[in-house]
Formats: C-alpha cells, sequence, structure tokens
C-alpha cells in the first residue's frame, strides 16, 4: 500500500466547490492538502448546470475557477477514489481509500455535498411514469447541451408548468425544511425557457416564494414583467397523462380558494436538497453525530458551524445544509480558518 505522510497535512473528503475553495486556502497557507473525490471528475454538481442564478451567468465560469484552484504543488487530487476506514492516531488521523493509498492526516475536512430529491419518490407527480414530466436537473441538462427544447414526442410545448418545493417542505417526504435554491433556481429556468420559447405560456405553481438573496426579487419580478411568467399560489396535488401525452395537473389555487385543473406540454419539477449518500457514509466512518434530517450536525449552529461533533474534523458546504454557490464559497473559507486555528494551537 502506498502511505502518503507529510507533515501539516490535511485530508479533504469531496471534491466539489466547498473542498476545492477550502483545500485552496489550506494550500496557500502552507498546509499539504490531499482531495479525495467518490466521481471522475472535480466540481460536484456545478458539473451539471447550464447558467446560475440571480445574473444567468455561465456555470463554467465557476468551474474554470475551481480548476485553476487546484493547480498548485500542495494539493494533491484523486479521483474515482473513496475513503473506506478513518482511524484516530497519536498526532491526527490514518484514513484508507478503496485504491490502496493511505492518507495520514492532522485534521479531516468533509465537504461532501448534498443529493437532489429522487422526484419517483412523489409518485403522484408522475416522474419516470410519464415522458413530459422531467426535473429541474434534466431541464439545466437540456439547456447545457444547447439546440431546442422539445417534448418526448418531438412538439414544441406552447404551456409549461413548473412545480416548486418537490421533496421540500413536505412532510410526507420526511423533509420538512426549505431547500432554499429551488424557487429561484424555477424563476432562472422559466425566464431561460421563455427566451428558447418565446410562444409558450410558462406558468410557476408554488406554496410562497422565498426569494432570500440579493437581486432575487428583481429577477421574480422580471420574470412576470419582462417575459410574462404567471405564478399561480398552489401546490400540485396530481399530475396524469392524457392520451395525446399531455399532462394534466390539478392543485388549488389557494388565492382564490378554487380547484384548479390544465392541461400542459411539459412539467419541471424543482428538485430540493437532501443529505447525500456520501455525506452519510462519511459521517458514519468518522463517527460524527447527525441532525434529525440526516445532514451532519455542528458542535454549534452559531459558534462552531464548521466544527464537527469530533475534534480535529471539520465540516464545509451543503453537508451541513442547503447552501447556495457563494454561500458554499464562504462557509468553505471559514472552514479553512477554523482547520488553521485548530492546527496552530495544536
Amino acid at each position: 500500500m502506498i502511505q502518503l505522510s507529510m507533515k501539516k497535512n490535511i485530508l479533504t473528503i469531496g471534491g466539489g466547490v466547498a473542498g476545492i475553495e477550502a483545500s485552496n486556502i489550506l494550500a496557500g497557507m502552507g498546509y499539504s492538502v490531499s482531495i479525495v473525490e467518490k466521481e471522475v471528475t472535480l466540481g460536484g454538481k456545478v458539473n451539471q448546470w447550464h447558467k446560475l442564478f440571480p445574473d444567468l451567468r455561465d456555470a463554467s465560469d465557476i468551474n474554470d475557477y475551481l480548476k485553476k484552484r487546484v493547480k498548485q504543488p500542495e494539493i494533491m487530487v484523486f479521483t474515482n477514489t473513496e475513503i473506506t476506514s478513518v482511524k484516530k492516531t497519536d498526532d491526527g488521523f490514518y484514513a484508507k481509500s478503496n485504491r490502496a493509498v493511505g492518507f495520514e492526516a492532522h485534521a479531516i475536512l468533509l465537504a461532501t455535498g448534498f443529493d437532489v430529491f429522487k422526484a419517483e419518490r412523489k409518485e403522484e407527480y408522475g416522474y419516470t411514469i410519464y415522458d413530459n414530466v422531467i426535473t429541474s436537473v434534466d431541464l439545466e441538462k437540456q439547456f447545457k447541451k444547447g439546440g431546442a427544447i422539445h417534448t418526448t414526442g418531438g412538439k414544441t410545448p406552447k404551456r409549461v408548468a413548473f412545480i416548486h418545493c418537490v421533496g421540500s417542505r413536505d412532510a410526507k417526504t420526511g423533509n420538512h425544511y426549505c431547500s432554499k435554491v429551488c424557487c429561484v433556481t424555477g424563476v432562472k429556468q422559466a425566464i431561460e425557457l421563455s427566451h428558447l420559447l418565446p410562444d409558450a405560456e410558462i406558468f410557476c405553481f408554488y406554496m410562497d416564494l422565498r426569494m432570500y438573496g440579493l437581486e432575487f426579487e428583481e429577477l421574480y419580478k422580471s420574470a412576470q414583467e419582462k417575459h410574462n411568467i404567471q405564478f399561480i399560489r398552489g401546490r400540485l396535488s396530481e399530475a396524469s397523462e392524457n392520451i395525446d401525452n399531455t399532462i394534466l395537473i390539478k392543485c388549488e389555487d389557494t388565492l382564490s380558494g378554487r380547484p384548479l385543473k390544465m392541461n400542459v406540454d411539459l412539467v419541471v419539477l424543482l428538485v430540493g436538497m437532501e443529505a447525500g449518500s456520501g455525506t452519510h457514509a462519511a459521517g458514519e466512518l468518522c463517527k460524527l453525530n447527525f441532525q434529525e434530517n440526516n445532514f451532519l450536525a455542528c458542535s454549534d449552529i452559531h459558534l462552531g458551524r464548521n466544527c464537527s461533533s469530533r475534534e480535529g474534523i471539520f465540516l464545509a458546504g451543503s453537508c451541513i445544509g442547503p447552501m447556495s454557490i457563494p454561500e458554499t464559497l464562504d462557509n468553505a473559507r471559514s472552514a479553512a480558518l477554523e482547520i488553521h486555528k485548530f492546527l496552530s494551537k495544536n
């Protein structure tokens, strides 16, 4: 087995936005950092995205930024690699991987990210049952490929419905929390779709819009005023397929108090964030505490958000809870400072 033993070594588990940003800062401080990523490429979920809110900038800008951050001699990257065990040692930790590589680390950073809610768990919405029910992730992939947007039958959609809060704020799925980014993602995607389908009617069905960030409200207003996107307050109760493969959706317009039925050519489910399977596995290996929602628990939600329940193991990014990309970057930077403070003290 190859042994990697370096002075002031830090093991980062997860090579997405948080893992890369924190590792880069730590390397700049003089630490040797090993990034272990289970996928074949770095970047995490950003690799799947086309445009980012609120300014509709290309997601490739963030990917380019991240790639530059790992190009320094103090950082070693191990892709297609998973940590299989973590043991405490006298001066830190020893971790083994599935690729016969051992890591001696004075501190460990978990940046294992999130999983997207599996929309098929909401059977009443018809995902994987009806061809023209897709998720926001599926739509983003279509945007990224370029070209026209069509139904599975090759038809240009004339009416599209976005469904908010799929897998979030939902007692039936066990996810009571808000995923934070779904509302603004829906507005962003509706605007993008309006550019590609200028003659289409586009509807957003929401519980209540949580436009928490600067410029998010302006994006929402622009969607209505400049792009003629219609917002209906009401949660989808059921979707079914018509004989022509269009989708019949049923909900209640809670502002008017009336039931509503509508035929649409395409339904887009805005899926939220869940604690990732990689987060659960890493947390178990490191013997950490979990929150009730299965995200990793911080030592103190106010004063120790980057500190785990175990000394020497730190947290960054959406393994703690739902975050946007700017929040993730900020959280990763603070995690790097927490690790530096810990190692300086010791």
